[in-house]
Formats: structure tokens, C-alpha cells, sequence
């Protein structure tokens, strides 16, 4: 009987450690799951409304100034993005020290209007709605532009884009300069969005905060926050976008890009 007893109690403590086993293994899967998922997109803040993505093996350089030494750590651009023609956009020095002998560079016709020759065989031109297939990634157009009377001027419809890149099936938008249009407002399945909150050239904390309540992206990162009278009041938006997703659904990270 003693016997059975030990050996009864040696097969529960067996099993109770198999359990821990394949509990700790399914933990570890699961951790080690979300580190190749954040590491399969990963967003480097470079200054204001540039930045480096680095998504599923491929590099995107999406608006590049200041130098090429901002960009000397990262891998070599397979897509530049740029936006529209303001000098926190498109930046033809830097684009010219830069390697791009690998990239496509995605722009709208204002943009390639300014580029030099030498880029021309690297350049697709997208005006808004239009998309375009490059290394596995579909890029959009989506309008960027301003509503209110005063600020017309700076960004006026049709000549700069913003853009939905899609890729396996994870989508995501960069907004440009723009203001809560109505493209911006109907855009569906956004899983991360970067949104300009800045005045007076784009967005207040409020138009910014409604806009991302509306067309409600997973993930999204407030970008280009700083303007004529300084920097937007992130915290005001913070709070401004809480009381506006009552069901928690959208995920705020919010990076320096004034480092």
C-alpha cells in the first residue's frame, strides 16, 4: 500500500510539472509571438514629419530631410514616401545624399515637379486615389488638404497626398498635412495611423482627437505636433481622444519626434 502511495503521488507531481511545462512553453510562445509581431513593423521617429518604418524585411522612408546622417542607422530606403513640397517634407539635398539606388520614391505631381532628372526612373507619380504595387506593399493616395478659410492656403485639395500602405493585410496611414476631411473620416480597417496635429497648418487637439474617434484606427501615433506658436498640448488631446473612445478601442503611443 505504501508503495502504490508513492508511486501515486510521484505520477501527480509528473503531471502537475508537465502542466507547468506547457504552461511556461505556451507563455514563452506566446511572448516570443508578440516580439516577431512589434518586430515585423517597427516605427522610428527621425524629427516632425519624418520617419523610418521598417516592416516585414523592407524599408520605408516616409518624407526624408535634415541630412542623410538622420537616416545613417537604418537599412538603405526600398520606398521613399513624400508628401507634399513644404521644406519638413521634400528635401532634394538630402535626397541626393542619401542611397536611394535601391528605392522606389512614391509622390504626388507637385512633388516630382520639383525632383531633379536624375531620379526620374525611380519615381511614380500618384495623384490622390490613385495606388501603385511596390516590393510587396500597395500604396495609396489619399487626399491631404485644408477646410477652415484661414488656413487654405497652405495645403490646398489635390497637390499633396497622405497614404494608406497595405501590406498582408495590416494597413496603415500616414495623414500629410490635412484636417479632419471627409477621405480621412471614411477610411475603413486602419490597424495604425499617424495623424498631424499641429496649427495653423493642420489639425487642433479637438479636430485631431474627433477625426481618430470616427474612423477609429487599432494603434494611433500623433505625428507633426509642433507649429506656428510651438508645440500642440499633447495632454490635451490625450484627454480629448479618451473622452471621445469611451470603449477603449484605439491604442494612443505617443513618440518623441523632437529629440
Amino acid at each position: 500500500m505504501k508503495k502504490f502511495f508513492s508511486v501515486f503521488m510521484l505520477s501527480i507531481v509528473l503531471i502537475a510539472c508537465k502542466s507547468e511545462t506547457d504552461k511556461s512553453e505556451d507563455s514563452n510562445s506566446s511572448q516570443t509571438q508578440e516580439k516577431e509581431q512589434q518586430e515585423d513593423f517597427k516605427v522610428n521617429p527621425i524629427s516632425h514629419a519624418t520617419m523610418v518604418l521598417e516592416w516585414n524585411d523592407k524599408t520605408i522612408y516616409v518624407d526624408p530631410v535634415g541630412g542623410a546622417e538622420r537616416f545613417a542607422e537604418y537599412p538603405l530606403a526600398d520606398l521613399i514616401l513624400i508628401t507634399d513640397i513644404h521644406g519638413d517634407h521634400m528635401s532634394v539635398a538630402t535626397l541626393q545624399e542619401l542611397n536611394t539606388e535601391k528605392a522606389k520614391i512614391i509622390v504626388p505631381q507637385a512633388v516630382a515637379d520639383s525632383i531633379p532628372t536624375e531620379f526620374d526612373a525611380q519615381i511614380d507619380v500618384l495623384n490622390n486615389g490613385e495606388s501603385k504595387e511596390r516590393f510587396g506593399f500597395n500604396v495609396k493616395a489619399i487626399p491631404m488638404y485644408n477646410l477652415r478659410d484661414e488656413s487654405l492656403r497652405f495645403h490646398p485639395k489635390g497637390r499633396g497626398n497622405g497614404y494608406v500602405i497595405e501590406s498582408e493585410g495590416k494597413r496603415v496611414y500616414i495623414s500629410g498635412d490635412t484636417e479632419d476631411i471627409p477621405e480621412m473620416l471614411e477610411l475603413q480597417d486602419i490597424d495604425v495611423a499617424f495623424i498631424s496635429v499641429n496649427l495653423p497648418y493642420t489639425m487642433t487637439e479637438i479636430q485631431a482627437a474627433q477625426a481618430i474617434a470616427t474612423f477609429k484606427p487599432k494603434t494611433v501615433y500623433p505625428y507633426h505636433y509642433r507649429g506656428a506658436a510651438g508645440f500642440s498640448n499633447m495632454k490635451m488631446f490625450e484627454a480629448a481622444l479618451k473622452k471621445k473612445d469611451t470603449a477603449n478601442q484605439i491604442e494612443l503611443i505617443q513618440l518623441d519626434w523632437y529629440q
